[in-house]
């Protein structure tokens, strides 16, 4: 079931990436103002091919950054990361 929630999320990101235009039409509403040139840079902060792919550089990060909050005392206990492909 992980594997198919991953999969429909992926093609949802591929197919938002792919059609960019209608994506950001449909996001201006949630824009607080912002004009869409703005906009178009705030979601491409975060909607971009790293979303869809961070590959090993970006599961490392992510397990750099945990054991960061463990070693800060911001997480209590060190955590195993599994990521779904």
């Amino acid at each position: 079931m992980t594997r198919l929630i991953s999969r429909h999320l992926h093609d949802s990101i591929a197919y938002g990436l792919d059609h960019r235009g209608a994506a950001l039409d449909h996001s201006m509403k949630y824009a607080r103002g912002l004009d869409r040139s703005k906009a178009d840079t705030f979601v491409g902060m975060y909607v971009n091919d790293w979303t869809l792919d961070y590959g090993d550089r970006g599961r490392q990060a992510v397990r750099l950054f945990l054991d960061r909050g463990v070693k800060a005392g911001i997480i209590d206990r060190p955590i195993t990361v599994e990521f779904v492909d």
